[in-house]
Order: C-alpha cells, then sequence, then structure tokens
C-alpha cells in the first residue's frame, strides 16, 4: 500500500466545528470514478481532511486534480492499493471496467474487488475517519462503517428521476403487462407520465438475474446507510429529488453540478479525467473550433465505456456529413471490431481537408470543448456526467441512450427538461455488447437537423435558464451549497456526540 500527497492534516475548522476527517471509496470505473472524486475535492474545499483509497491505475485518471488541491493547501491525498491482478488472472493495469475491458475479464475484476475487501476494511479501521462516502457498488461498507460505529454514505451516479424509474418499475412491474417487448406503458407513481417499452428496460428489470440480485442489496445498504449523494441539484429535478427520499424513507443530498463547482480552473478542467502525461490533442481542436461561428459545431460523444459495431460508424459518419454541420466526434480504436480504426482513419482523413470535422482520438478534454462558444450542441449516450455537464454549458442534446440507467435519463432530458432530441433508440443493451440495433443515418441526421436549427430556440432557451441554475446553485445560498453544508453540519453533530459520550465523568 502506498500513500500519496499525505498533506495538511489536522486542520483546524471553524468556530463550534471539530475536524472532520474522512474516506472516500470509489468504483473501479471511470463514470463513476470522476465524479465521486469531484464530490471528494469538494469535501477538501470545505475544510474537511479526505483520504481517496484506490488502486494506482484507476488513481491516473485523478491524480492531477488531486495534485492541484493539495498545493493550494486543501486536505486531500490518495492512499494506493495494488490491485492483485496476478492472483485473479489478468494483466497488470487491467483493473478496471472501462470500454478497453474485454467482457470475459469483469468477473475477474470482481474477483479482484473481493479480494481488496479486507484490506479496505482494514484502512478504515486504521485510518479512523469520522464518516465514508463510497460508491454504490460496495454495498458491503455499511456494516463495516457500523463496527466503526460512523455514517456511511451512499454516493449514486445516477439521477434521481432514473432511481425513482428503477424503483417504480421493481414495485409496480409494469413491463409485465405489456403485451409485447415495443408496446409502450406508463411508469406508475412518478410525478410525471413518463412511458417506456419493455426493450428499453435494463435486462436486470425486465426478468431476475446476478445483478437483479446485486441492486437489491445496494438498496438494501442504502436504506442501512446515513443517507445517499448524488451529482444533481434541486431546480434540475425536484419533483424526483422529493419523490425519491419519500419512497425510500432515507436522507439524500443533491450536491452538483459537482463537474462545475470543483473544476472552476481551465487547469482543473483540462486535468479532470485525464491519465495522460500531456495533451497532444489540446492545440489541434482548441485551434480548429476557435475558427468556428458562435454555437455552429456539434459535438458528438458516447462516453468512456461504449464502443459501436462497425455498421453503426459508418451510419454515424455519414449522418455528420449529410447534417452539413461541422462537428467534432470523440472516437477510439477499438471501435469497430477490427474493421473500425480503418474506417475511422479515412473519415479522419477526409473531413479534415473539408474542414468540416474534427476527431478526437481517446480522451477528450469535454468540460473545455463543451464551454468553447463555438459549441452548439452535442449528440450523447445519455450518461448522468456528460447530461448534467451539458446542462452546465446551457447545450441542447440529440439524446442517444445505449445502457445502464441511459434511457431513464432520455426522459428527464426529452420528455421532463425538453432540452433534448431522440434519434430514437429503442434497444437497451449491456455496456460491453455491441447489441442489435443500428440506428440509421436518415434517424441520426433528422434529429441534428431539429436541434441545430433555428426553429430549436425554445429548446436553447430552457437550457440556458437551467445553465442559470446550476450556477446558482453552488453559490452562497444555493441548494447545492447549503446541502453541503447542511451535511457537514449533521456530520459535526454526529462527532461531537460521539465524543461526548465517550468523555468519562468527572
Amino acid at each position: 500500500m502506498t500513500l500519496r500527497k499525505n498533506r495538511k492534516r489536522g486542520r483546524m475548522g471553524k468556530e463550534g466545528e471539530v475536524n472532520l476527517k474522512s474516506i472516500f471509496l470509489p468504483f473501479l470505473s471511470t463514470s463513476h470514478i470522476i465524479p465521486l472524486v469531484d464530490m471528494a475535492r469538494l469535501f477538501a474545499m470545505h475544510g474537511i481532511d479526505v483520504t481517496i483509497i484506490t488502486t494506482p491505475q484507476n488513481a491516473t485518471v485523478f491524480q492531477k486534480s488531486v495534485d492541484l488541491d493539495s498545493s493550494r493547501g486543501r486536505s486531500i491525498r490518495t492512499h494506493l492499493v495494488n490491485f492483485p491482478a496476478a492472483q485473479v488472472g489478468l494483466l497488470p493495469g487491467i483493473e478496471a471496467f472501462n470500454v478497453d475491458t474485454p467482457p470475459e475479464m469483469a468477473p475477474r475484476i470482481y474477483m479482484g474487488l473481493a479480494i481488496l475487501q479486507p484490506c479496505f476494511e482494514q484502512l478504515f479501521h486504521d485510518l479512523r475517519p469520522d464518516f465514508i462516502v463510497t460508491d454504490m457498488f460496495h454495498p458491503w461498507t455499511v456494516e463495516a462503517a457500523a463496527k466503526l460505529r460512523i455514517p456511511r454514505i451512499m454516493f449514486h451516479g445516477a439521477s434521481y428521476l432514473a432511481r425513482s424509474a428503477a424503483h417504480a418499475v421493481e414495485q409496480y412491474a409494469p413491463h409485465l403487462a405489456a403485451k409485447s417487448d415495443n408496446d409502450r406503458f406508463v411508469l406508475p407513481g412518478l410525478p410525471e407520465r413518463l412511458e417506456m417499452t419493455r426493450l428499453q428496460l435494463p435486462d436486470w428489470l425486465r426478468s431476475p438475474n446476478q445483478y437483479t440480485e446485486l441492486m437489491k442489496t445496494i438498496k438494501e445498504s442504502e436504506k442501512k446507510s446515513y443517507g445517499s449523494l448524488f451529482n444533481s441539484f434541486y431546480d434540475l429535478e425536484s419533483a424526483y429529488y422529493e419523490h425519491y427520499k419519500d419512497v425510500m424513507g432515507t436522507k439524500s443530498w443533491g450536491i452538483g453540478p459537482v463537474s462545475l463547482w470543483a473544476n472552476q480552473d481551465d487547469s482543473d478542467k483540462a486535468a479532470r479525467g485525464y491519465a495522460k502525461e500531456e495533451d497532444e490533442e489540446e492545440e489541434g481542436w482548441h485551434k480548429w473550433l476557435n475558427t468556428k461561428a458562435k454555437s455552429s459545431v456539434l459535438y458528438v460523444s458516447f462516453g468512456s465505456m461504449n464502443k459501436f459495431p462497425y455498421s453503426q460508424l459508418v451510419e454515424i459518419a455519414h449522418a455528420l456529413e449529410d447534417s452539413g454541420k461541422d462537428f467534432i466526434w470523440v472516437v477510439r480504436k477499438n471501435d469497430g471490431d477490427g474493421e473500425g480504426e480503418k474506417f475511422l482513419e479515412g473519415f479522419e482523413k477526409k473531413v479534415k481537408e473539408s474542414k468540416k470535422g474534427y476527431l478526437i482520438w481517446g480522451w477528450a478534454p469535454q468540460l473545455l470543448i463543451l464551454e468553447n462558444p463555438a459549441i452548439g450542441g452535442l449528440v450523447t449516450h445519455c450518461g448522468w456526467n456528460t447530461v448534467v455537464e451539458s446542462v452546465n454549458a446551457g447545450l441542447p442534446m440529440v439524446t442517444w441512450p445505449l445502457f445502464a440507467e441511459h434511457f431513464f435519463n432520455e426522459k428527464l432530458v426529452v420528455d421532463v427538461l425538453k432540452i433534448g432530441v431522440s434519434v430514437g433508440a429503442k434497444e437497451w443493451r449491456n455496456w460491453n455488447q455491441f447489441g442489435s440495433e443500428v440506428v440509421k443515418r436518415e434517424d441520426i441526421e433528422n434529429a441534428i437537423g431539429v436541434m441545430m436549427s433555428e426553429e430549436s430556440e425554445e429548446l436553447r432557451r430552457r437550457a440556458k435558464t437551467l445553465s442559470d441554475a446550476a450556477k446558482r446553485a453552488i453559490q452562497n445560498g444555493g441548494s447545492s451549497h447549503n446541502n453541503m453544508k447542511e451535511l457537514i453540519r449533521e456530520l459535526n453533530q454526529i462527532k461531537l456526540s460521539k465524543a461526548q459520550q465517550t468523555t468519562p465523568t468527572p
């Protein structure tokens, strides 16, 4: 085990407060790591002593951000625990669930996590935190916290609407009454009328499987936890924020948008989620974007865990060309099942010559790109991190849900907030599988045309209103700022009460 950036321990709190120590334990997946680390950084910004526990390869995703915060005098550090790759038959460095993880390797990563559990528990004991914040995929931590008589707070990487919708399906099973996989049914018990089909539901909700049992365990652990944290803010989904707390009967705090709050400098935005030593792409995309007119460029990205078959890449490429819009498209070398890389290289050469498009290979500095005035909207898989970051930037979206809770998030973007246009995706799939659906170029192009047209002014107005609300939420007196202050106050009170109980009576 290795301790990195162990600085500024024992910082004094404000008058009437105690010095709180915390541990943050992310899951081994980039899309879960980034927002939870942003939350950890927010706690450090508010005077809490923070230790983030993870493995060496996963630390590369955020270590630059932690180093920046530590250099600013904040009490934050990373504690590295070596992943037992050899014990579970994995090559060194394979220790995360992402787009490069071969499907057959996923069970071995879970095995490695199970081996690490006693080590994590020992660290909880040795580091003596006053509370822990752990990802939902570490349900065992609620019992570990109970042994230490400290609060465990669960991190949810989804929206309040998505969790409320999943709860509605679990409770009422409306999909079982549908006559076919494509028949629409209403999600009962929600604040608004939302319709879906069976094929749009995650497989674990359609019929019981191993993952269903895991999600039950996660829900049980949440009910035993002190509360939950969401990367959301009140004006974004207020009805579902209240609804979720009611149906779960637990405390919950929306402290988002965490990407906006924790990354206010360009240095933070560039470092966030970036594992490479230097950004070879940055100068190129930045220069290219700065030659484009305001709100004229489409940003196309499908997150850190998706890859498409060759046939779908061809449809996307044709749709982007046929749309007539300038675009930035984030692609990966392993896209297309062998044929994709060669196709994308040829397409990149073609659009570079026409100056209509720019391809970014691998990781993209999304926060910096989205805030560039040339960006006019984006095509997204509806991953929650990207949805929130798009709202921050005041951008409308073309929605293309793929897996996880994406189809629920699409409902929020398109039907509730009315800041998105759907491509009409019909089928949920697992994150490490291609699936059978290929969305046609005409459907993609039509959705882009609607979103980027002059007629979409109302869409843009609503997106801008939400962007303003996001900025207010993290300011002094804003909903997320107040939630953070209230949670820290409660945690302070718990520690004070505990200290009083253990103080001997004279």
